[in-house]
């Protein structure tokens, strides 16, 4: 069954919300140098997180400048997972790894996702998304999920699939992807940074009830 994460969570309401449809994982967003009404203060996001209940995971989702600048916003977040967007290197990704004890996802963006193989055992996850000019994620634009599909069979990690994913396209994402997991943000939203109640349970209904068993074409 593919897990989903909800990304961009911004209050409790909302994190009660999509923790209710039954989310695997609740992304927080920290520390961007993009402009996204998703974005919290560390003090808000150590909140948040502390707001998770057990058995689904926290992950701070940040694009810090330094290794140092993320081990302490991680330490003060307390997360389950970092998520991290950036330019970093192998050597730089494991040393995050050790100090703050986290599982590691690493943003990679679609049109270059084949470099990922060169992180592949020094992180745990790939979320693909669709790059924005700014180099962050978010655009809310689909990608090449046959090209997609062909990287995550080339990888040991799992693969998570975002970009421009909603609750009426995101069958047919997972079965051109056969991904890990799903992750959305502005797709369930009605406006930056509220999620809309209808839409998080349909989308984790139709992602969760498919199966990535064979490839569709991209609508």
């Amino acid at each position: 069954m593919t897990r989903v994460k909800i990304c961009g969570l911004t209050t409790e309401s909302d994190l009660e919300l999509v923790v209710g449809a039954g989310v695997d994982a609740v992304g927080i967003i920290v520390d961007v140098p993009v402009e996204t009404p998703r974005e919290v203060s560390v003090d808000r996001a150590a909140e948040l997180a502390d707001a998770v209940p057990p058995f689904a995971t926290s992950v701070l989702v940040t694009m810090p400048d330094t290794v140092d600048r993320t081990v302490h916003v991680a330490d003060a977040v307390e997360p389950d997972v970092l998520q991290l967007h950036g330019e970093f290197g192998v050597d730089e990704l494991a040393d995050i790894r050790e100090r703050t004890g986290r599982s590691l996802v690493l943003a990679v963006d679609a049109d270059e996702a084949s470099n990922a193989r060169r992180y592949d055992g020094t992180v745990d996850a790939f979320l693909v998304d669709t790059p924005a000019e700014d180099g962050g994620g978010g655009t809310g634009r689909t990608h090449d999920w046959g090209r997609t599909r062909s990287v995550a069979a080339n990888l040991e990690s799992p693969v998570i699939l975002a970009g421009g994913l909603t609750p009426e396209n995101v069958d047919a994402a997972v079965d051109a992807v056969d991904p890990f997991a799903v992750d959305v943000a502005s797709g369930v939203e009605v406006e930056g940074g509220v999620k809309d109640g209808d839409a998080v349970r349909s989308f984790v209904e139709h992602a969760k009830h498919s199966y990535g068993t064979e490839a569709s074409p991209q609508p």
